[in-house]
């Protein structure tokens, strides 16, 4: 069980702390052949986009007060639009999620974070912003 509530936070060292034990948690659930960082953190990440979408529950759970520290959920489509954006050589090599690291993660979630930014939106909305406006690029 997921409480969402714990994600209802401003302060982003505390969300992160939050979003990372969720992370290992959900690592520790999938079977063992399938276990991956990459993976985990891109479905929770998924989940509470989906959950923070859904006003019963971002209502219920003030998911609208952590928005701001919502990461972006990272496959090859969205590190390929992070890639076009940020500045060459600025990012890691994308080898997939399911070999995604955390370290690796926190430089495409910075990216992602300064790319948001400057379209006045959190990053969280990125891939939403992206597909919305693919048939002008």
């Amino acid at each position: 069980m997921l409480p969402l509530d714990q994600f209802g936070v401003v302060r982003p060292h505390l969300f992160k702390k939050r979003l990372d034990r969720a992370t290992s948690e959900l690592i520790r659930a999938i079977p063992k052949n399938g276990r991956s960082w990459g993976v985990a953190r891109k479905l929770l990440n998924i989940f509470l986009r989906d959950a923070s979408y859904t006003t019963y529950l971002k209502d219920a759970y003030s998911l609208d007060l952590g928005e701001h520290n919502y990461e972006l959920p990272l496959d090859s489509i969205t590190a390929k639009r992070l890639r076009a954006e940020a500045s060459e050589g600025a990012l890691p090599r994308w080898r997939g999620v399911k070999h995604l690291t955390p370290e690796e993660s926190d430089i495409l979630q910075a990216a992602a974070a300064t790319i948001a930014a400057s379209r006045g939106i959190a990053r969280i909305h990125l891939d939403a912003y992206w597909w919305g406006n693919r048939r002008r690029l």
